[in-house]
């Protein structure tokens, strides 16, 4: 059993900044300008998203959140720590610093290379790892907490994925063999390379970011990893693909059938109200 997870809160939440909505109540508006966006308030208890995050945290079994985030985190800190009905739940904060000749943070693999540097104990152990404004389910994290090997991701299925095609084309699609082990992920993929897959497992796989990591195995790919030529960030799917390329270790899918709700303009805010009211 897994105990420990990594919520990656460190984002600079320019796209829900500069998105509009003429749905979305006053001061929500003025939350998803200001506010990073797991902090801000949805559904109609008003509850920032992080809260029925931790929640489903909670119900499946974790003992320790590790949050990464930017370096002005006070309010972020207070938050969290103010949230009712979560006591069982241990809180720890690392911090993603930016480095002098960078306006914004480095990017996923640095947030979690940086958790590690900062929390030694996850270099020697198993840990899950997810985003801040993404709604995973109790059933999504406890497939990730009681899986047989030694990393996973949750392969999600796009036909239980109620997003418009626009935001599907942006997530990175999962390539598997027979057994379901990780073969590789494809970022920014082709129509041509989803209709592929599509005949190869009779559906298609995308990663929203919900992993298992050994420390052991990939701390190593998270300290090398390279920025990224086109989106100047070290990114996840990059530590992963070298990790892969190595095989010095393996990655296997936990396929689910089911839809993830993701906050990332404040048209999202909306949706995801209603699939809590619902």
């Amino acid at each position: 059993m897994i105990n420990d997870i990594i919520i990656m809160a460190a984002g600079a939440s320019s796209r829900m900044k500069s998105s509009v909505s003429n749905g979305v109540e006053k001061h929500i508006e003025a939350q998803a300008n200001t506010l990073t966006k797991g902090l801000i308030e949805v559904g109609k208890e008003g509850k920032p998203l992080l809260y029925y995050l931790l929640k489903n945290i909670k119900e499946s079994g974790y003992k320790t959140v590790y949050f990464v985030t930017g370096e002005e985190a006070s309010l972020f800190k207070k938050t969290i720590r103010a949230f009712q009905n979560l006591e069982r739940l241990e809180f720890k904060f690392a911090t993603q610093f930016i480095p002098k000749t960078r306006e914004k943070p480095l990017g996923t693999a640095d947030a979690i290379w940086q958790t590690l540097h900062q929390f030694p104990e996850l270099k020697a152990t198993n840990f899950t790892v997810c985003n801040s404004d993404n709604l995973y389910s109790v059933n999504a994290f406890l497939k990730l907490r009681t899986f047989d090997k030694t990393q996973g991701l949750i392969a999600f299925d796009l036909n239980y994925l109620k997003f418009p095609k626009d935001k599907i084309t942006g997530f990175a699609l999962l390539v598997f063999n027979a057994d379901f082990k990780l073969v590789s992920i494809l970022e920014k993929p082709t129509l041509s390379q989803f209709e592929t897959l599509e005949k190869i497992h009779g559906t298609v796989y995308v990663s929203m970011n919900c992993f298992t990591f050994n420390g052991v195995s990939f701390y190593p790919f998270l300290e090398n990893c390279p920025i990224h030529p086109d989106r100047n960030e070290k990114e996840l799917p990059t530590a992963i693909s070298n990790m892969l390329e190595s095989s010095t270790s393996e990655m296997f899918g936990v396929p689910l059938q089911e839809h993830v709700p993701d906050l990332t303009t404040k048209e999202d805010l909306l949706i995801i109200g209603d699939f809590l009211n619902y």
